[in-house]
């Protein structure tokens, strides 16, 4: 292609030679878009604005005109066996490959730290071409060759994130004291609401009432705000308690396998409700059996004792 120098006789040598150098970097950049559609033919590997290549041959007709905007284009690049996504955006300067383009590669798959990473070595390597050569082609090889390490160890630093918070899990347990627990319809709304939410622990029935349940924070939190509204009134949470795991399921921590009907001999008159209260020996015999003796005196306010006999 013949450089195009202004017409005005009058200008200077200095501006005659500027002109000169801005087309001819624009008609290396106009080779290298060439070169690499022929590298990247498939729809959507190569895009770039439909106007961007009409722009810059009508500047090169027509040097003494206002300058076309500056090259943009993305290069979409498939990395390793898994062909993993990374995109090389570029965008060039008038006067690239005279200065250096601005060059940068992200992906879905990086996170921040190692796009940031990955882009400092890109640049690192283009500082270190000759100057004045082409080099988006450069660009495209170098992260093609050197993004993988950085995808792995993306990987790697998500699955022991991911480790991280499985293993700071938390078994939430809740405590709930009710002045009594009869109707068939409030036992059913608590076991329904315990199964479908995965909590394990026990309903105690009669008088008092005592519902324990274990599990996930928001599951519990949840049972909770069921079985505790439109209208139960004497109900309260006397106790939390949060255990984090050190590794591994919170269904380690269970005290309970499963939701239990918890039932034992009635004392008084099985005629009046109201006299329908529960053993609570057999109940503190319970708890002890489930690790659970302290709670005894949190529900009741007295020190559970059993008997000797």
């Amino acid at each position: 292609m013949a450089f195009v120098f202004p017409s005005d006789p009058e200008a200077g040598l200095e501006g005659s030679a500027m002109a000169a150098t801005v087309t001819e970097c624009l008609e290396l950049q106009l080779l290298e878009v060439e070169m690499l559609l022929s590298m990247f033919p498939k729809r959507g590997e190569f895009s770039l604005d439909a106007d961007a290549v009409p722009s810059i041959q009508r500047y090169l007709r027509n040097a003494a005109g206002a300058l076309p905007p500056q090259l943009e284009y993305r290069i979409a690049l498939d990395v390793g066996e898994a062909k993993v996504k990374v995109e090389l955006q570029v965008l060039l300067p008038h006067m690239y490959p005279q200065v250096a383009p601005q060059l940068f590669a992200r992906s879905d798959a990086l996170h921040r730290q190692q796009q940031l990473e990955l882009n400092t070595r890109l640049r690192s390597h283009i500082s270190s071409l000759d100057p004045g050569d082409l080099c988006v082609c450069e660009a495209v090889q170098w992260v093609k060759d050197n993004s993988l390490p950085f995808l792995e160890n993306c990987q790697i630093s998500s699955e022991c994130a991911a480790k991280a918070v499985r293993a700071k899990e938390i078994l939430h347990r809740m405590w709930i004291y009710s002045h009594h627990i009869y109707r068939q319809e409030l036992r059913k709304k608590i076991f329904d609401c315990a199964k479908k939410l995965n909590l394990t622990g026990f309903c105690l029935t009669g008088k008092p009432g005592v519902i324990c349940v274990e599990g996930l924070q928001e599951n519990c939190e949840e049972f909770w705000r069921v079985i505790r509204y439109p209208n139960w009134k004497h109900i309260s949470c006397k106790h939390v308690e949060n255990i984090e795991t050190e590794g591994g399921s919170i269904d380690n921590l269970r005290l309970f396998h499963s939701f239990e009907d918890l039932q034992f001999q009635a004392h008084g008159d099985y005629g009046l409700r109201n006299d329908y209260h529960m053993d609570l020996g057999q109940f503190l015999e319970f708890l002890k059996q489930h690790q659970s003796g302290h709670i005894f005196q949190i529900l009741f306010g007295v020190e559970g004792k059993l008997s000797d006999n």
